[in-house]
């Protein structure tokens, strides 16, 4: 019988304000100062993430909390108009709708969030109806709503009961703690692990301390990756990837490589003038996410995905610009001839 979703994605929503760009360090001593532009978008890596797999064609749904204020009325709206199905996204009667500010500076950019009901996220916002009605499950922000958190490895095992696959965004840690005793029984029942290249790096120096400093791992084709013991993502992912899930690092201009745990692959990054990177690893995400929901294996994936995270650059906020599916498959093309989606 066919499930009513491809896909369930987990976690968090929240209006993002952008401006920029700004000086390295702002002025204080209220002093008033003037950039290019300020925009008010949709926020928030698994919101991103929805956005970006229901624009190339997925049947997505969304569980997470909002408050009952402008702002949650706002994040509904944006997430209804591209497609998302919003009937489990719960309104917070008490705490207010989380806020980000982001200030960019070239290709950086600093990321400032009022957590408003994010504390508040929890197991009771993810309904066993959508666990058990999507053939995917996905869940961003991991460190930001803790509650959340310390049940996700139940609720990643309830969705593997049904014949679901798993992935998991952690996203930056603002504690810088990396928790290993949060995270480390979430990973048991967690199918493919997407982090950028500097997460990945923080999660294995937690999660499997000292594992870095090992041999170069073993690239698919036998030879030997990266330029010495321990050094770039490659040695990060294999550590991570003995844990449990295939891992899928995000390296920016690097392109992209995935390790399972004895065998790395890479693909290079997709040919991009970018106008914005806030959310181009969501919208990875979404496209390997669709990528292994479509059949495609894995270096065809990992293509598919750096091209929806390129394309997603083309405009200001995560979400105006990310592609549709055919505008994906023509990009990855162009770094892998005969890969398709």
């Amino acid at each position: 019988m066919p499930r009513p979703f491809d896909l369930l994605v987990i976690g968090d929503a929240n209006p993002d304000v952008v401006i920029g760009p700004v000086p390295r360090t702002p002025e204080f001593g209220q002093r008033e100062q003037l950039v290019d532009s300020g925009r008010l978008l949709l926020g928030g890596s698994a919101a991103i993430t929805a956005c970006g797999a229901a624009r190339l064609g997925l049947r997505v749904a969304f569980a997470g909390r909002v408050g009952d204020d402008a702002a949650g009325t706002f994040v509904r709206t944006a997430l209804a108009e591209r497609g998302v199905d919003v009937s489990a996204l719960a309104t917070d009667p008490v705490l207010p709708t989380p806020l980000t500010t982001v200030l960019t500076h070239g290709a950086d950019r600093a990321i400032l969030t009022a957590p408003g009901c994010l504390a508040a996220t929890g197991p009771q916002d993810v309904p066993d109806r959508l666990l058990a009605g999507a053939r995917h499950v996905h869940a961003g922000s991991f460190f930001l709503m803790p509650r959340l958190a310390r049940s996700l490895g139940e609720i990643f095992a309830r969705a593997r009961g049904h014949g679901a696959a798993t992935s998991l965004d952690t996203n930056d840690d603002p504690a810088q703690r990396w928790d290993a005793e949060l995270l480390g029984p979430v990973l048991k029942s967690t199918d493919f692990l997407l982090p950028n290249a500097a997460e990945a790096r923080a999660l294995a120096a937690t999660l499997a301390p000292g594992s870095v400093e090992g041999a170069p791992e073993r690239a698919a084709g036998g030879a030997p990756e990266g330029n010495g013991p321990g050094t770039g993502p490659a040695s990060a992912a294999a550590a991570l990837a003995r844990l449990g899930p295939l891992v899928v690092v995000k390296d920016g201009a690097a392109g992209a490589l995935a390790h399972d745990g004895e065998v790395l692959t890479r693909t290079p990054a997709v040919p991009a003038d970018p106008v914005d990177t806030v959310g181009a690893g969501d919208s990875f995400d979404a496209g390997f996410i669709a990528a292994v929901l479509h059949g495609l294996d894995l270096p065809a994936a990992l293509s598919f995905a750096a091209a929806c995270g390129a394309l997603s650059t083309r405009a200001h906020g995560g979400t105006a610009a990310q592609p549709t599916r055919d505008e994906a498959r023509a990009a990855a093309l162009t770094t892998r001839p005969g890969s398709h989606a």
